[in-house]
């Protein structure tokens, strides 16, 4: 598909003329025939799946399922790994419920302070539980993760590492491969959060040999509501149940319970069935692009960003070299959420606070938080300069630069 066509694929646009969205980190914008997807399920049938023996039960079954081999297919994994959540949070949730399978007390989690909350707070709290310590990565003077870095605290009582594959706040793309290779040396499992890398690089789970990786529908021109956790089989199959419920389960009786196979072992009730069809949409439309083009055509706009954020007096770039289309920022003296209510005069939507990584604003020593404009496959030049120009008038009116 030609990128000067994306546009016309979100009716976001049509009904939002005059704005500039440069939020997509926090949700990207939905795909149309996504939409439509699900929506033709609900007005044709929206029956239950897995359950009935009629034709119509038949045939939403069979769609729900090819979405997971659609999901599977996108990321070279087998469909019986794939397990469809509420969201990327649920997906981490679900891994660290059986943190006393995979870490003992007095052994170590190595995580990093760039993560975001969902990723590394299930751990925090179970670190709490069950008495392991908690490590972190060293960042380095550009706030990035190396392998050195990594093999400074690496050792043999490190049982598992919790990382992200893109940073929310900066941007950057972490060595996964390298950590996942120098960790399984040591026996401890990696969890990967991809929740930010699945629109930008193409993932490829058995490459990675990653243990576990988790992302959103709502992230990838998908709806919201749903998300997705791989898992290798052999370490789905022993993880305890997250929710019990019906489908989940072989056979009940007063005094036992057989759960059924990965991966409906983890799929409790009736799941996102219109979600999964939306998902699988909103996927087959990210295979009909071209990666190469989408990336070039992003960082184009990021460094055109850069270039002139740089040029406003009063404003602090903290990712300048970012691998894709995050750019963070404040202006000197103003509150993030202050500022942003001058962008949205100027119909510039952004994100200011936290971005649910907390221990990295702290890093950065920006207790409010920081402003943040993420850029997409949809944007255009156009965005970029209403950005700079609304941060121009957000330095004078509070900075008075």
């Amino acid at each position: 598909m030609n990128l000067k066509d994306i546009r016309k694929e979100f009716s976001f646009f049509k009904n939002n003329p005059n704005v500039h969205y440069l939020d997509s980190a926090a949700t990207a914008l939905k795909y149309d025939k996504a939409i439509e997807k699900m929506t033709d399920y609900y007005l044709k049938s929206g029956v239950n799946i897995h359950r009935g023996s009629y034709k119509l039960a038949y045939l939403a079954t069979k769609e729900y399922e090819e979405a997971r081999e659609v999901v599977a297919r996108f990321i070279n994994a087998e469909p019986s790994e794939i397990i469809f959540t509420k969201g990327a949070t649920q997906a981490l949730n679900l891994v660290a419920n059986s943190a006393n399978l995979l870490v003992g007390t007095n052994e170590e989690v190595i995580t990093t302070e760039q993560e975001h909350n969902s990723s590394i707070l299930p751990w925090l709290d179970k670190s709490q539980e069950l008495g392991f310590k908690v490590v972190y990565i060293p960042l380095n003077e550009e706030y990035k993760i190396t392998v050195e870095n990594f093999k400074k605290i690496l050792n043999d009582k490190t049982k598992v590492v919790v990382i992200n594959h893109v940073s929310n706040v900066l941007g950057y793309l972490n060595p996964i491969k390298e950590i996942t290779k120098l960790a399984h040396k040591q026996g401890a499992v990696v969890i990967l959060d991809a929740a930010q890398s699945i629109t930008n690089v193409k993932i490829d789970v058995k490459d990675l040999d990653v243990d576990f990786l988790a992302f959103s529908g709502h992230k990838i021109y998908g709806p919201n509501g749903i998300g997705v956790l791989y898992g290798k089989k052999d370490l789905l199959r022993k993880l305890h149940v997250y929710e019990v419920g019906g489908e989940m389960v072989s056979k009940a009786s007063k005094d036992a319970i057989i759960y059924q196979d990965v991966p409906h072992k983890f799929e409790a009730g009736t799941p996102p069935i219109a979600e999964a069809i939306g998902l699988a949409e909103a996927i087959k439309f990210m295979e009909s692009l071209d990666y190469q083009k989408t990336t070039d055509h992003i960082k184009k706009l990021k460094a055109k960003a850069v270039a002139g954020l740089s040029k406003i007096k009063g404003v602090t770039i903290y990712n300048p070299t970012s691998d894709f289309g995050i750019v963070s920022f404040n202006i000197d003296g103003v509150h993030p959420h202050d500022a942003s209510s001058v962008f949205d005069e100027f119909n510039v939507c952004i994100r200011s606070g936290h971005h649910c990584a907390s221990i990295l604003t702290e890093v950065l020593g920006t207790p409010g938080g920081t402003v943040r404009a993420s850029i997409s496959i949809y944007n255009d030049d156009k965005d970029i300069e209403a950005l700079i120009e609304a941060a121009k008038k957000a330095a004078s009116f509070f900075g008075g630069f």
